[in-house]
């Protein structure tokens, strides 16, 4: 069977990733390519990296016709998202791309992106789509929320120890190195290329940086109450990758072997032999995380760290992940290519 397809901010990076990964799913076919700024453009003038592709011109969201279509992928910005979302039918599956569905709380959403939700009535509807944790529920969703990149990494690390107990959870410590692509396709002054190249920087220091909103959530519901952790994002001027060094109070040998058991049978969760240490140039362009779990040098202290792509596993390649699950196509299917080398 193949199902019908559209991307709604297809002009953006993990529009352009979404793009990649679906033309070569041979249980999907892309119907119409939503692009508001790029309406009437044909792809190859929009991304010549895709001109082989025999794909539909970029349209206004308006001129799509939904008869037929089976799911939708929304690459929107944040606030822009839920105002299309409320509007789509009803019968439609949705995977948001976008941070407008992933705090379950109205009033925490309102805190940390600064306006009033507009489909709070969607908001409790929307399942979080951290595809190795919530892939029960995810299966029978009609809207998943997408999870943040910088987010999703903290918690492959994270999730599987506060889970089982072995860490403090008032000493975790997250230092994460993003990708330029992170902050999306827009001009900006700051990633201008003579304003980045060079050097890095962090940003968001301290308690501002919204992923903190998802970590609260999903940290204290793990563990059954408050938790807290030191984040520290820096940009860094390369195109793809994340790289989260997190430092936690517990014996290494146990935080390894409790990673180990959590991800086993997950496909694309490496957990690499104990001491060895994962780079993002060996998961580049794929959908795959390697994580690595070091004995720190202070007895009973550990080092955790995870490596992805933010654009492939870290936002489209979760979404066609999480669009499997819901359509009841094989998790994997579309998704096991190799990272690009070198």
């Amino acid at each position: 069977m193949t199902y019908s397809i559209v991307i709604l901010g297809a002009s953006g990076y993990t529009g352009a990733e979404l793009i990649r990964l679906i033309s070569e799913h041979p249980s999907m076919e892309i119907r119409a390519l939503g692009a508001y700024s790029k309406a009437g453009k044909t792809l190859n003038s929009v991304f010549p990296h895709l001109r082989h592709l025999d794909l539909p011109d970029m349209v206004k969201f308006d001129e799509i016709d939904w008869s037929g279509i089976d799911l939708c992928f929304c690459a929107l910005p944040h606030k822009t998202s839920q105002e299309v979302i409320r509007d789509l039918p009803k019968s439609l599956k949705i995977v948001d791309l976008s941070a407008d569905f992933r705090l379950r709380d109205p009033e925490a959403y309102a805190a940390w992106y600064g306006n009033p939700h507009g489909a709070v009535e969607m908001q409790g509807e929307a399942v979080y789509g951290l595809s190795e944790f919530y892939r029960e529920e995810i299966k029978t969703a009609r809207l998943v929320a997408g999870t943040g990149c910088n987010a999703a990494t903290g918690q492959f690390v994270l999730r599987p120890l506060i889970a089982a107990g072995v860490i403090d959870l008032d000493e975790i410590i997250l230092d994460l190195k993003c990708a330029v692509s992170g902050a999306g396709r827009a001009l900006k002054e700051n990633l201008l290329h003579a304003e980045l190249s060079e050097g890095y920087h962090a940003y968001a220091v301290g308690s501002t940086h919204r992923h903190l909103g998802e970590f609260d959530q999903e940290f204290s519901a793990l563990a059954g109450r408050e938790v807290k952790i030191q984040f520290t994002p820096h940009l860094v001027p390369v195109n793809r990758g994340i790289l989260a060094t997190t430092y936690v109070k517990g014996d290494a040998q146990v935080i390894y072997d409790t990673m180990v058991a959590a991800y086993v049978d997950e496909p694309f969760i490496e957990v690499l032999p104990m001491g060895e240490t994962p780079s993002t140039r060996h998961i580049r362009g794929s959908n795959f995380c390697h994580i690595g779990v070091v004995a720190d040098r202070i007895e009973g202290r550990t080092i955790v760290i995870a490596a992805l792509d933010n654009l492939t596993k870290g936002s489209s390649g979760q979404a066609l992940q999480n669009a499997n699950l819901m359509l009841g196509i094989q998790e994997t299917t579309g998704l096991m290519m190799a990272p690009l080398f070198p």
